[in-house]
């Protein structure tokens, strides 16, 4: 057969499948259709399509959309011929990549939450992935070059199409770019699977949400957002757009789709067979980063430190992966380009957030007391955030590369509540990082501060418990974490436990001094005249005091608090360590005197027992029963 005879017969064969043609009728089956197509018939179809470029090749000025053909067209019979031939390839690209997608199994993508991030490189390309198809449409060619396709261990591509669908995509698609029509069948690809990669960010639960929206909402909603947004975005990086990636890629790879243009608001960029998937996940990804975009960007507190962090690790984890998906792309590589900022910005609110905690641990106010002396909401706080960071020390030794700056000792100086932190010498040993520097300024911070709110209280005694009780917290919290106390290092926790030993001294001295007075033999010898031994009325007031002041004590400091029941059941052994000898010393040298005159009830009114058991009530935090309501008998 000779050429003529061959063109002919190629445009007889086309022909045939004009779907150009106002009398095509709507339901006409398609080559393609995997359920009931005509394989042969197919077949023919693309060597008859082969054969009209052979034959019968475009001029560049015959090169256009193929819905361009019209009866007046002056076109001759060939050119016609091939644009009714892509008018059916762009029908049937469609149809097939609509009809034989594959429903993505999101439960199976979420599970890609779990999944922590591999440096080593898969270098091997394709291999199993790419699929049968014509020896013509081979990519195998490019195995090892720059542009072959390559993913890291952690990403899980999943099939989005049957393999026999994916080789009848490739096949029409390296028809259509021969042909010089490359920028219709990517556009028929980003309009059929952007719906598609859309749909499977929504079942991930990835919200659209516009900047404003994100930074309207209140906390407790946004904490769980973002652990949400954690999940899916795992999934949506390593699931959904790699495996859209390594579709575009078996589809379009090494094609000659260059007269594919991508237009952007700069200039127009040439495109490559990476346009189709940037077009059709662009979008998603945008909405996807644009979440933690809307968070590096929003109001700093400090209660939003750790879930930034965690923001911060799962982006640092992913962009070795969003590298490798849309990096090597000149159309996708903005979007990398955006996590990558992303991920700088929220360093950057870190750094901001902790400098912002300092500050505002500083400027607490003293207003209101703690009844009883106990742990103030403070301290708790701020040894919990303390406790919090050091379990974030990784991220945070990488992120937090200064000191304490000279700027925030200057704002202790300026402020009046802690005049003289802006002298204070801390520790800082060589190997001390920034960050466990930014630690002991922290609870150097905290502690001045509580020093103003001791002086609050208007019982000296009241106000060294109440640090006491702080300052063993902080040690207790420090010595509870091992992260926590390698940073703080034993210097300054000894500098911190010398302070609460002698917070806990001067409450004693200030509390039980006056006490253990009354049982002092001073001013009860009187001597002279005809008498001398000891004065009896200077002893019962000796008894009256010492019953009036443990009384007033037992009175008010049960009411005092100390919550944590070791410290509780030492500072008691103390008291009554001190108590109960001088007592017993004091009424056995001097009972006699008193229960031989009248009313010795009135003046011995405890036995040294009742006084140890009225010692059990102290720092409870509740009003107990009068001692002498439950004394026992010391007759």
């Amino acid at each position: 057969m000779d050429g003529s005879a061959e063109l002919e017969a190629a445009e007889r064969v086309v022909m045939r499948w004009d779907s150009t043609s106002t009398s095509a009728a709507a339901d006409e089956p398609m080559l393609f259709d995997g359920a009931t197509g005509d394989r042969g018939e197919a077949e023919r179809f693309l060597r008859a399509v082969d054969d009209l470029r052979r034959l019968a090749p475009l001029s560049p000025a015959a090169v256009g959309s193929p819905r361009r053909l019209s009866s007046g067209s002056s076109a001759g019979g060939a050119t016609s011929a091939v644009q009714v031939a892509m008018a059916r390839l762009e029908d049937e690209f469609r149809h097939v990549l609509s009809s034989r997608a594959l429903d993505l199994e999101i439960e199976a993508l979420a599970d890609l939450g779990s999944l922590s991030i591999s440096s080593d490189r898969s270098n091997s390309a394709l291999s199993a992935d790419l699929r049968a198809v014509d020896e013509d449409d081979s990519v195998s060619s490019s195995v090892g070059r720059r542009s072959s396709y390559r993913s890291l261990l952690s990403i899980r591509e999943i099939d989005l199409l049957p393999d026999d669908a994916v080789a009848d995509l490739r096949a029409i698609a390296s028809r259509m770019a021969a042909a010089g029509y490359g920028r219709e069948c990517a556009q028929v690809y980003a309009s059929v699977r952007k719906p598609a990669v859309d749909a499977s960010l929504r079942r991930l639960g990835v919200e659209r949400l516009s900047i404003g929206d994100v930074q309207r909402l209140n906390w407790k909603d946004l904490e769980a957002k973002i652990r949400r947004w954690i999940r899916a975005a795992r999934a949506a990086v390593r699931g959904v757009f790699a495996s859209e990636r390594r579709l575009c890629f078996l589809i379009f790879h090494d094609l000659p789709i260059s007269n594919i243009t991508v237009t952007s608001i700069a200039a127009p960029a040439p495109a490559t067979h990476d346009t189709p998937f940037a077009e059709a996940v662009k979008g998603a990804a945008l909405q996807l980063f644009g979440f933690a975009e809307a968070i590096s960007i929003g109001r700093r507190s400090p209660e939003k430190l750790f879930k930034i962090i965690d923001l911060h690790d799962v982006l640092s984890d992913l962009l070795p992966d969003v590298s490798d998906i849309f990096a090597a792309s000149k159309a996708a590589e903005s979007i990398y380009v955006q996590a990558a900022e992303i991920r700088s910005r929220l360093a950057d609110a870190v750094r901001g957030i902790l400098s912002e905690f300092e500050n505002a641990v500083l400027r607490d106010p003293h207003k209101t007391p703690v009844p009883g002396g106990t742990i103030h909401p403070l301290t708790r706080y701020v040894m919990n955030y303390s406790s919090l960071i050091s379990d974030y020390k990784v991220t945070l030794s990488e992120l937090i590369v200064s000191r304490p700056s000279a700027s925030a000792r200057l704002a202790a100086e300026g402020n009046e509540l802690a005049p003289s932190l802006a002298e204070l010498e801390l520790p800082e040993p060589e190997n001390q990082s920034p960050l466990a520097a930014h630690i002991i300024w922290i609870i150097a911070v905290l502690e001045h501060n509580l020093e103003g709110k001791a002086s609050l209280y208007k019982d000296t005694a009241l106000s060294h418990l109440f640090l006491m009780n702080n300052v063993y917290y902080i040690v207790h919290k420090v010595k509870d974490s091992p992260d926590l106390w390698s940073m703080i290092g034993d210097d300054y926790l000894k500098r911190l436990t010398g302070k609460f030993t002698m917070a806990a001294m001067v409450y004693q001295r200030r509390s039980w001094l006056k006490i253990l007075n009354c049982l002092r033999d001073e001013g009860l010898h009187v001597s002279g005249g005809f008498s001398s031994g000891i004065s009896k009325s200077a002893l019962r007031e000796r008894f009256r005091s010492f019953n009036a002041a443990f009384e007033e004590a037992h009175r008010v400091q049960s009411g005092w608090c100390v919550p944590d029941t070791q410290l509780k059941e030492e500072l008691r052994i103390s008291i009554s360590e001190k108590l109960l000898p001088a007592y017993r010393s004091f009424l056995g040298r001097f009972r006699h005197h008193i229960e031989n005159g009248k009313h010795p009830e009135m003046y011995i009114k405890y036995s040294a027992e009742d006084l140890e058991i009225a010692v059990n009530d102290f720092f409870e935090g509740t009003p107990p029963p009068s001692p002498h309501s439950r004394r026992r008998s010391h007759g």
